[in-house]
């Protein structure tokens, strides 16, 4: 193999000098600057010499098995196409719930759900900060009978909801719950996904109520109270979408994501709560921004380095190793100027979402950058998805980017400086060493 190595070697030196050189210097290309949007230079071509220091069945393997590199699953989207789940609300209840059912009529396989300002902040309608924000940006909940009119005709043993919120989580996931009693529903079987992600609120969405400890505390009290209760809900959602939207790169995104899933994971295990009976209620959601491979090598970094994570924080369970996550495409990418132009952006996010290995996926509308979305550019969104999935031949192979030159180089590269950013900003850099190669 070094044999192969080493003549691959010498016939790309070959290569670059014969061919590529005097090809380059007949144009202006070499003014140009290649790299991706989080400054890795990337390099004309990739051969099996740069991921010689790989170990395949080691760093990247088959899916459904440690590292996870390729998928959690090992059918991955030939067995179950991910949840097509778009981010809706606004209004009132009863505006909120005829988007629902039109969504689920058009094809959404899980409801998510957008709260207003104030429903974030835990503050009635009426309250006088209040003013000029109710319904405005998601839907406004202020008491239990607005959640009865929420979901309305919708039964919670049949679709899973997501709910995007982080210091009155705990409420929310009650009211939701009492819903479920009220449909007799057993709550082993209820299923969906809170955020109740407070950390990431002090370095990018800033709907903050609580300081970080006791946000903290009331972060594991869920944990402790939703293992026993709702053991098929997801009771956190560790969130990079929001700090990719407040300015960060994807490796920046990456680092913060994990370095906060370490910090609940810790302080679970400093509450006695038992690793293997939280971890399959654990789950990530990440951003998916322009740069096609980036994002691609950024979600198979993300679950390779959560395997290590979890696996030396002493979880014995194979499951236990998984990283379920959700995907949006970002909105921060969104024009209002010639505003169709971004279904071809939503698209082509959605499809590296999906090569990724997403387990759920929201598409942006292509006029959110003006407003709330209509009802035919919602349905686009939807209709996005659907194509991806049933038209487009990509779900038949599970990673059908893995083993790619590129990718493989470009997924252990963020690796790699995502672990650098992890231990700049960790209390204890010295314990890292045990999750990097």
């Amino acid at each position: 193999m070094s044999e192969l190595l080493e003549r691959i070697r010498e016939r790309k030196k070959e290569w670059e000098e014969e061919c590529l050189e005097p090809w380059i210097s007949k144009n202006e290309r070499k003014l140009r600057k290649f790299e991706t949007l989080s400054g890795i230079e990337i390099k004309d071509i990739y051969d099996p010499s740069d991921i010689a220091h790989i170990d395949f069945l080691k760093d990247i393997g088959y899916p459904g098995e440690f590292p996870f590199t390729r998928g959690i699953y090992p059918d991955m989207f030939r067995g179950k196409i991910w949840t097509m789940r778009l981010f809706s609300g606004f209004g009132t209840a009863e505006d909120t719930n005829r988007r629902w059912k039109m969504l689920l009529e058009e094809g959404e396989t899980g409801l998510s759900t957008a709260f207003d300002f104030p429903t974030l902040m835990g503050l009635d309608s009426d309250d006088p900060l209040a003013d000029g924000e109710v319904g405005k940006c998601g839907v406004a909940v202020d008491t239990l009978k607005d959640f009865e009119i929420l979901f309305n005709g919708i039964p919670l043993d049949k679709v899973s909801t997501s709910f995007t919120i982080n210091p009155p989580a705990g409420m929310i996931l009650a009211m939701y719950t009492a819903i479920g009693d009220m449909q007799k529903v057993p709550r082993e079987k209820i299923r969906g996904t809170i955020q109740n992600d407070m950390l990431k609120e002090f370095h990018a969405q800033n709907t903050i109520v609580l300081p970080p400890e006791p946000s903290l505390k009331l972060i594991v009290d869920i944990f402790e109270w939703g293992i026993e209760n709702v053991p098929k809900f997801n009771l956190i959602s560790i969130s990079g979408y929001h700090i990719r939207e407040a300015g960060s790169n994807a490796v920046q995104e990456l680092a913060f994501t994990i370095a906060d899933g370490m910090a609940y994971v810790e302080a679970a295990i400093k509450r006695g709560i038992d690793i293997d009976r939280l971890a399959p209620q654990l789950s990530f959601f990440f951003n998916c921004h322009n740069d096609f491979f980036e994002e691609i090598a950024k979600f198979r970094a993300a679950r390779r380095m959560w395997a290590k994570i979890m696996k030396d924080y002493g979880a014995k369970n194979p499951r236990s190793w998984w990283m379920k996550f959700h995907v949006q495409t970002a909105g921060c990418t969104l024009t209002a100027q010639q505003p169709l132009n971004n279904i071809v952006r939503v698209a082509l996010q959605a499809l590296a979402a999906v090569l990724g290995g997403c387990q759920s996926l929201h598409t942006n509308s292509f006029d959110e950058a003006w407003a709330l979305p209509s009802d035919e550019a919602v349905r686009v969104a939807l209709r996005t998805q659907q194509i991806i999935a049933y038209e487009s031949g990509v779900a038949n192979v599970v990673d059908p980017l893995g083993g790619s030159y590129y990718v493989e180089w470009l997924t252990d590269k963020i690796e790699r400086l995502a672990w650098d950013y992890i231990e700049k900003v960790s209390y204890s850099p010295t314990k890292f060493g045990s999750f990097r190669r």
